[in-house]
């Protein structure tokens, strides 16, 4: 795996009125079945930010931790960036008070949900931000959670150095089967790794290929079987996930997302600007090179564009 990402090569083009007026670059890993590679576009090997992609694997960590979750839907929302809709927010809730533990407790900062239709439900009850409301407090919980069950300090519990945290890494490093080559801090606050779109399609295959009742199965069965909780009712990869029968997905932010569909393959990719909008035509046309198709697919080929409130144009893929 390289030191350092170079950057990518023109996956999307926006067309408005017919002319080309700009390009998103990034980069894709796609992999068969197998997990080897059968297509790919930029630098799909140096390591990169899978920010809230990481999850499913850091979910991993927390269930070998102790993490006492019985219900796959909490499963699915310790796995989630939740949209802030009041489904999610009663969950966490729930979590928390069922251990004992406050609002407080997280360290995700305040923030209003991310989810529109959310955050405007807020604000017209006269709502502010909160650290419940923020998009991975269903991680967070866990993560406070998992502390409980195995007799870890909740002090400092996102810091890298942190027992709960070393767990966590090395589920990540064992799913990609590589060694993270750089920790930074997430938007949350906890610690985000960085390894290559190769790794982390090959650790979303690996979910999905897993034999059930292995921990790596349960967080994927739970991601799929409540993708509400893991998004969020509109939600890229809800309604993927909804759409597409067996298709495991999460998205992460600066563009990233990852998907892994059993016995197909796997696809992770990122925008390089981070732009959301051209991060679903890509991805379905990495899924269609896997011979994928679902009508969810066809709604994500093209982005439209707006003039005047009309269509005009689109974001679509080139690669």
């Amino acid at each position: 795996m390289g030191k350092t990402y170079e950057g990518g090569v023109p996956l999307a083009e926006v067309v408005r009125s017919g002319f080309v007026e700009g390009f998103h670059r990034g980069s894709v890993a796609v992999l068969d079945a197998a997990g080897a590679p059968v297509a790919g576009a930029g630098d799909a090997t140096s390591p990169v930010f899978p920010r809230s992609s990481n999850k499913p694997m850091q979910a991993i960590g927390m269930l070998r931790a102790g993490l006492p979750l019985t219900d796959p839907a909490d499963v699915a929302l310790v796995s989630a960036s939740h949209a802030g809709e009041e489904f999610h927010i009663e969950r966490v809730r729930a979590l928390l008070r069922g251990a004992g533990l406050a609002e407080e407790a997280l360290h995700c900062p305040p923030d209003l949900p991310v989810g529109e239709a959310a955050r405007e439900a807020v604000l017209r009850a006269g709502g502010a931000p909160s650290r419940i409301q923020m998009n991975c407090s269903g991680k967070h919980t866990g993560m406070l959670l998992t502390c409980l069950a195995a007799g870890w300090p909740l002090d400092g519990y996102w810091r890298p150095e942190h027992p709960l945290q070393q767990r966590l890494t090395a589920a990540i490093e064992e799913f990609t089967g590589e060694k993270a080559a750089a920790v930074g801090v997430d938007g949350c606050g906890a610690p985000v790794l960085a390894v290559s779109l190769t790794g982390l399609a090959r650790a979303f295959l690996r979910l999905v290929s897993a034999e059930p009742g292995t921990v790596e199965r349960t967080v994927a069965d739970a991601m799929r079987a409540y993708p509400e909780l893991v998004g969020g009712t509109q939600a890229d990869d809800t309604r993927l996930m909804r759409g597409v029968p067996g298709l495991l997905a999460k998205v992460g932010a600066e563009g990233v997302i990852a998907a892994a569909v059993p016995e197909v393959g796997a696809v992770a990719l990122k925008v390089d600007d981070g732009a959301g909008r051209a991060r679903m035509p890509v991805l379905v046309s990495a899924l269609r090179r896997l011979g994928v198709e679902a009508p969810v697919l066809t709604e994500y080929a093209e982005i439209p564009l707006l003039g005047g409130g009309l269509p005009v144009g689109a974001v679509r893929p080139v690669w």
